[in-house]
C-alpha cells in the first residue's frame, strides 16, 4: 500500500514538473546525458559475459571514490562474479568510468518502477550493494520479489537528513527492515538506522571507506605542478561552492603579503561553475590559468608566477594534488553546504582548514578535531587561520602528521564490508541449496 501510493505521487511529481524538466534537458546537457538508461534501456555490458553479477551503486564522485577500494577487493573475494557500478551524476559517471572501466558502468534508473524492474530483469544481479543511504523504494521492493540480497555500505544518516528519517519511520520501516546488511559509518550511523526500521541484528558499524581511499596514480595536474610550481608554495582549495571562491579570492592578496611565494590552486566541485568562476577570476585582476590551457607536456611546463591561480577545470585530478599543498582548504564548509571530504588532504599529512559548515562528514572532522590535526575557521577568521598556518611550517608540519595518523588509525572499513558481504552471499547461496 506504502509502495502504492508512493508510485502515484511520483507520477503526479512528473506530470507537474515535465514543463521544467523539459526545458533542463533542452538547455542543460547534464539533464540529457545518459537518460534513456534513467528511463529503462539497460546498457549492454558486453565484459559480463552471463557471468553472476553483482550491482554496486555509487550516486556521485563522493561515493564512487568511497567504493573504489572496495570494488577492487570485490573482484578479489569474488573471482566468477562481474562487479557492475551504477552513478547518478554525469561528474560521477566521467570518475566511475575512469577508475573502474566503461564497459562495466552505467547510469543508474530512476526509481520509475518500469526502469527499476526492466534494469533487475536484464541484470538479475546477484546482490545489489548501495552506498550511503541511496533508499529507493521501486529499487528495493523489486530486488525483494526477487530474492535478490541488498547490501548497503558506509550507510550513514547525516544530522540535516535525520529529522526527516524519524518523521517519516513508519513509512521507511516495511521496506528498510527487509534490508540483508546495513554496514554503518558509526554507532550513531547504526542507531538511527535501527530507529527508523532497519533489523537491529542486520546492522552493524563497519567504518567509513573514505579512511581506506587512497589517492589514486599522480594526475596530470600534479606532475605539472610538481614542475611548473618548484621552489613555490601551493594553497589547494579543493569542491569550492558558490560564495566560497569570493572568499579566497578577497583573502588572496592578503595571504600574498606575508609570503609572496604562493600559487593557488582552485577546484570547483561542480564542473558547470568552471565558466562562473573563471569569470569571477577575470574581474578579480588576479593573475590566472586554466588547467585545462596548460601545455600537456610534464617535462616543459609553462612556470607559475608568484601570486598565480590555476583554475582546476578538469574532473578527478584533485585528490593527488593535496600531496603539494602547504596548506589545504576543503570546500562546502564555508557556506551552510555540509563540507565535502578532509580525507583527500590527510592521507598526505597536509594541514587542513575547514569552514563551520561540515555536518556531512560529522564523525570524521570530529575525530580529526579531537586529534588537533584540522582547524575549524569562520569565514571572517579563514585568511588568517591560513596565515597563521604559513607562518609557522613547523606547527603545520605537526598538524598535517597527526591528520596522516588519524587516517591510518581509521582504516580497515574495506576488510569489514568485504567479509559482511562474502558471509551474506554464502549465507544466500546455503539457503538455495537447502531449499
Amino acid at each position: 500500500m506504502v509502495l502504492f501510493f508512493y508510485n502515484l505521487a511520483l507520477l503526479v511529481a512528473l506530470v507537474a514538473g515535465s514543463p521544467w524538466w523539459l526545458w533542463r534537458m533542452a538547455t542543460a546537457r547534464k539533464y540529457r546525458e545518459g537518460l534513456w538508461q534513467r528511463l529503462g534501456a539497460v546498457r549492454r555490458l558486453p565484459r559480463a559475459n552471463g557471468r553472476p553479477l553483482i550491482w554496486v551503486h555509487a550516486v556521485s564522485v563522493g561515493e564512487v571514490l568511497a567504493v573504489s577500494r572496495l570494488v577492487k577487493e570485490l573482484e578479489s573475494a569474488f573471482p566468477e562474479c562481474f562487479i557492475a557500478i551504477s552513478t547518478t551524476t554525469r561528474t560521477g559517471q566521467a570518475l566511475a568510468r575512469e577508475r573502474f572501466g566503461a564497459g562495466r558502468v552505467f547510469y543508474s534508473p530512476l526509481d520509475l518502477p518500469w526502469a527499476a524492474r526492466a534494469h533487475l530483469n536484464a541484470l538479475r544481479p546477484r546482490m545489489l550493494v548501495l552506498a550511503e543511504t541511496e533508499f529507493w523504494p521501486n529499487w528495493l521492493t523489486g530486488c525483494f520479489r526477487r530474492g535478490i540480497p541488498v547490501a548497503v555500505v558506509n550507510a550513514r544518516i547525516s544530522d540535516r537528513s535525520w529529522p526527516r528519517y524519524r518523521r517519516l519511520r513508519a513509512l521507511w520501516r516495511p521496506i528498510l527492515s527487509r534490508l540483508s546488511r546495513v554496514l554503518a559509518q558509526t554507532e550513531t550511523d547504526a542507531e538511527r538506522l535501527r530507529a527508523i526500521g532497519c533489523e537491529p541484528e542486520g546492522v552493524s558499524v563497519a567504518g567509513n571507506l573514505k579512511f581506506d581511499v587512497r589517492a589514486a596514480e599522480e594526475s596530470g595536474a600534479t606532475r605539472l605542478l610538481q614542475s611548473g610550481a618548484a621552489g613555490l608554495r601551493v594553497v589547494v582549495a579543493g569542491s569550492t561552492l558558490e560564495g566560497e571562491e569570493f572568499t579566497l579570492l578577497e583573502a588572496w592578496p592578503r595571504l600574498v603579503s606575508i609570503d609572496a611565494r604562493l600559487v593557488l590552486l582552485l577546484a570547483p566541485r561542480h564542473p558547470e561553475r568552471f565558466s562562473a568562476v573563471a569569470a569571477l577570476l577575470d574581474r578579480s585582476g588576479c593573475q590566472w590559468i586554466r588547467r585545462s590551457g596548460w601545455p600537456a607536456d610534464p617535462g616543459a611546463p609553462r612556470r607559475l608566477r608568484p601570486g598565480e591561480i590555476v583554475l582546476l577545470d578538469t574532473i578527478g585530478e584533485l585528490a593527488s594534488v593535496y600531496s603539494l599543498a602547504s596548506v589545504a582548504f576543503v570546500g562546502g564548509s564555508l557556506v551552510p553546504a555540509g563540507g565535502h571530504n578532509p580525507l583527500e588532504p590527510a592521507q598526505f599529512g597536509v594541514p587542513i582548514v575547514m569552514g563551520p559548515h561540515y555536518a556531512n562528514f560529522r564523525a570524521i572532522v570530529d575525530e580529526l578535531r579531537r586529534n588537533q590535526a584540522i582547524r575549524i575557521a569562520e569565514k571572517e577568521e579563514f585568511a588568517s587561520t591560513v596565515i597563521e598556518l604559513l607562518n609557522d611550517p613547523a606547527s603545520a608540519e605537526a598538524m598535517g602528521a597527526r591528520a596522516r595518523q588519524v587516517f591510518g588509525q581509521q582504516a580497515g572499513a574495506t576488510e569489514r564490508c568485504v567479509a559482511a558481504l562474502k558471509e551474506l552471499l554464502d549465507t544466500e547461496a546455503f539457503a538455495e541449496r537447502a531449499g
